[in-house]
């Protein structure tokens, strides 16, 4: 087994694995037939993420980028359509998938239509792509910021943390080998979240230590 291909499978671990701390979710909704503190629109944004890299794996003919989000899609779409049959507020739910659909379509559509065969589609593709990737990364930021003005890291997950570090250093390895810097760039910000999670552990886990960790979507 070559170092790429050994990557290959790095990536289809990792990744698996992260898309499916879910599940937790899921069996949370089953068995108290709510959503209570579960949010809906990482499911969501998760989705239509891995339809978009599924779609640049087809263009580039990766089994690795096919695979895993496929797996990835599947997940998240039974996580979506679980969400909407336990929540209370099916309305706003439905009209946020429908509103996702139909970006999904209109995206489709410009990058079949508008676009031509070949590395233009693909590069427009990958950009967008590593735009969404990204901004899915950076935005937990926002509870990095309360988690040092509070010193409280119960609302992190530290397996969570753990899989997404070594799912981005995957990404990024197998990236680098492909000389893909769609694939590189936008998984970069994972390792540096991580690493920031990580030292919050550090810093602040001792002082609570009387409370277990609760999982955080990201």
């Amino acid at each position: 087994m070559d170092f790429l291909q050994l990557l290959s499978w790095a990536c289809i671990v990792f990744t698996v694995g992260m898309f499916s701390t879910g599940l937790s979710d899921l069996k949370k909704m089953k068995e108290s037939k709510s959503t209570d503190n579960i949010q809906f629109l990482p499911f969501l944004t998760t989705c239509l993420n891995n339809l978009g890299w599924l779609y640049y794996g087809i263009l580039k003919s990766d089994h690795t980028i096919i695979l895993v989000n496929f797996i990835g899609a599947v997940l998240q779409i039974l996580y979506i359509i679980m969400y909407i049959l336990y929540t209370k507020q099916k309305r706003q739910v439905i009209s946020q998938t429908v509103t996702a659909a139909i970006v999904l379509t209109c995206g489709w559509f410009y990058f079949t239509t508008f676009l031509t065969e070949g590395e233009s589609r693909l590069n427009q593709l990958g950009l967008t792509c590593s735009v969404v990737t990204v901004s899915m990364y950076m935005s937990p930021l926002t509870d990095l910021v309360n988690i040092v003005r509070s010193g409280n890291v119960q609302c992190l997950s530290f397996p969570l943390t753990v899989a997404t570090f070594f799912t981005s250093t995957s990404w990024v390895l197998y990236g680098l080998q492909l000389n893909d810097s769609y694939i590189v760039v936008p998984n970069t910000p994972g390792i540096f979240t991580s690493l920031i999670r990580f030292y919050l552990f550090w810093k602040y886990a001792s002082d609570n230590e009387s409370s277990p960790y609760k999982p955080l979507q990201i």
